[in-house]
């Protein structure tokens, strides 16, 4: 199996200091690989929410997970600090691909990368919906071109 290329630091438009917690390591003394994609989560919304384009309790469009994937480098540990970067490599007509890149406190390579593709769908039909002009434009300053270092 190739190991994947990863993107540099520089790639990510957008930073998230997260502090690794006790519970998130498992007993082989590191983060345990499901935690990784609450981090992803936890980038991706915090954005959209200081954005002011997710009204998670209210909102009529939700973004629907369909489809993740995380690629390991290194471990990250309890008491780490990690930089969580995000970058948009498709915005879509209803979709939108996030990818995360997961730095060790002042790393220039990750010890993770993934991605979500979120469907923006209508909260009570989930059916989907052509992304609104607010969340298009708010996202529009993380839009890059898929790039590997």
């Amino acid at each position: 199996m190739n190991k994947p290329a990863h993107a540099a630091r520089s790639a990510y438009p957008h930073f998230l200091p997260i502090a690794t917690r006790w519970m998130d390591n498992d007993v082989y003394g590191h983060v345990n690989n499901v935690v990784y994609y609450s981090y992803f989560d936890t980038v991706v919304n915090e954005y959209l929410i200081r954005a002011g384009v997710l009204d998670f309790e209210h909102g009529e469009t939700i973004g629907l997970v369909v489809e993740t994937q995380c690629n390991y480098f290194a471990p990250l540990v309890f008491p780490e600090r990690i930089d969580a970067g995000l970058r948009v490599v498709r915005l879509g007509t209803s979709s939108v691909r996030y990818e995360v890149g997961l730095f060790k406190e002042g790393d220039a390579e990750p010890a993770a990368q993934g991605h979500f593709v979120h469907v923006y769908v209508d909260r009570v039909t989930r059916r989907p919906v052509t992304l609104p002009a607010g969340l298009r434009a708010a996202l529009e300053p993380l839009s890059v071109a898929a790039q590997a270092d």
